[in-house]
């Protein structure tokens, strides 16, 4: 997408907004433009009514993070419709927040037990939060009962396990490494991800190495093999699937080769 169309897209996202607002209480009866005038809009924001109107034309201005926040609160817009006000004008949303993830809907716990083959689920923080027993048997050190350890960056940096269960550790791990620096990147204010990075890169150097390292991947699927202590070696394709109503919690699926 060009820098006109993106600009564009903004402009008729704040003017749709802006005139789907009821106009304040001492607007005359009669107007001819539906909703807040520009200079309505302006004067509620704190924002220059000329640089509104540039903006709505779709001019090459620059929207701040600021004055983003202002106009969202201005035009009275949902969390989703702010969101997409911060998407389009490519910035991030100062207030944005992980989402309490204490109590997840037993509906979503429930989703690895649909599956037959290995599946779990992890928050935020990468920590399994459910898992069937498929994913119990393969997962020994992790998600076993004997453990306690359910943080799957801990499990993989941390326990001895993890580096014979797991095929080609090396890669994996570096690999997870820059998966959850990606997460990472987007809330990088959040105290208990700060808190988890800073344990591991006290307790693991492998994990320090690769921090410092800076490497950023998406989560991608593909072959995973396993070396399992008592049931032998083991061959899956993995697909993770994001939640569309937590968008931070993912769905682990391994399906046999």
């Amino acid at each position: 997408m060009n820098d006109a169309s993106t600009h564009k897209r903004l402009g008729d996202f704040i003017r749709a907004h802006r005139e789907r607002q009821a106009p304040p209480p001492n607007a005359a009866s009669r107007r001819r433009t539906p909703g807040l005038r520009r200079e309505e809009l302006a004067d509620a924001a704190g924002i220059s009514a000329t640089w509104l109107t540039w903006l709505e034309q779709g001019r090459e201005v620059k929207a701040s993070v600021p004055a983003l926040v202002r106009l969202s609160e201005a035009l009275r817009l949902t969390p989703a419709e702010r969101a997409s006000l911060f998407d389009l004008a490519g910035k991030r949303d100062p207030d944005e927040t992980v989402p309490d993830e204490t109590e997840l809907p037993a509906d979503l716990l429930a989703l690895p037990g649909q599956f037959s083959g290995p599946a779990y689920l992890l928050d935020h923080l990468w920590t399994a939060r459910a898992w069937n027993e498929a994913a119990a048997e393969l997962f020994a050190g992790w998600l076993d009962p004997q453990t306690d350890e359910r943080n799957l960056l801990a499990f993989v940096f941390l326990s001895p396990t993890a580096r014979t269960l797991i095929g080609n550790w090396q890669d994996r791990a570096s690999r997870l490494a820059a998966e959850f620096r990606a997460d990472f990147n987007r809330h990088p204010d959040d105290a208990a991800m700060r808190q988890l990075v800073a344990d591991l890169t006290a307790k693991s150097p492998d994990f320090a190495r690769l921090w410092k390292a800076q490497t950023v991947l998406g989560r991608e699927g593909g072959e995973r093999d396993f070396h399992h202590p008592t049931r032998g070696e083991f061959s899956f394709h993995q697909t993770t699937l994001l939640v569309a109503a937590r968008p931070d919690v993912k769905l682990v699926c391994l399906t046999a080769r």
